[in-house]
Order: structure tokens, then C-alpha cells, then sequence
């Protein structure tokens, strides 16, 4: 293939609180299910609004080490399976021949909250020797 040829191939990868995949979510979708519900992941009782949409049913360790699922947030987690999703629904195969010409972006307006807030409380009751 010619230098000057540029391939584009489109894939598409969804985790979302309708379902872990882009088949489970689309399902959804189409049935009219709602992926709305109480929230879990903490205490909202404080709070006027006590729903989220969460996505539920999510194992990190599909998609990546139990070291790695330790040092990242959820939406890191989320991510990456669904960049495993997008590159299987592309049908595109990742070997040495094509390795450096494939990449994958990803955008998020907000991400890592939780792991922002937990190392702030560290931060202030370990110290900075503790991050």
C-alpha cells in the first residue's frame, strides 16, 4: 500500500449503564429499556436525587490486569473494554505489520473522580509520601 493511501475503518464500542457491549446495549435501546436506576456506588441519602445511570455487571478484569484495575478509575475500565468493542466491530486485526499506524481516540469532558477524591484524603491524612 502506498504511502500517500490513507485507510479509515470505523468501529463501534459501547459500556454504558444500558449494558457491557455494544450488542447488550443495542438491545436495550431497541426493547425501550431504561438503564436509569437507585444509586449504589455510595451513600445519597444526603442528597435530593438518588438515581444515576450506572453500569452494572462490569468485571475491569476482562479487559485488564488486576494491577492495572488497581491503579485506574471505572471510566478508564469502561474505556478500554469498549475500545476492545470498537476494534472487533471494525473487524480490524492488530498485527506487527499495521501496529504503528492504528490508534484509538477516546474523549471524557470528566473522569477519575473517585480516584481524585480518595487521593486527596490520603493526601491530607498520610501525606504526600503516600500517593
Amino acid at each position: 500500500m502506498s504511502e500517500s493511501r490513507r485507510v479509515v475503518v470505523t468501529g463501534v464500542g459501547l459500556v454504558s449503564p444500558l449494558g457491557v457491549g455494544t450488542d447488550t446495549t443495542w438491545d436495550a435501546l431497541v426493547a425501550g429499556r431504561s438503564g436509569i436506576g437507585p444509586l449504589t456506588r455510595f451513600d445519597a441519602s444526603d442528597y435530593t436525587s438518588r438515581i444515576a445511570g450506572q453500569v452494572e455487571d462490569f468485571d475491569p478484569e476482562q479487559y485488564l490486569s488486576v494491577k492495572d484495575v488497581r491503579k485506574t478509575d471505572a471510566f478508564i475500565h469502561y474505556a478500554i473494554a469498549a475500545t476492545r468493542f470498537a476494534v472487533d466491530d471494525a473487524g480490524l486485526a492488530i498485527g506487527e505489520d499495521n501496529a504503528e499506524r492504528v490508534g484509538v481516540i477516546i474523549g471524557s469532558g470528566i473522569g477519575g473522580l473517585p480516584l481524585m477524591d480518595k487521593t486527596w484524603h490520603v493526601l491530607n491524612d498520610r501525606g504526600p509520601g503516600r500517593i
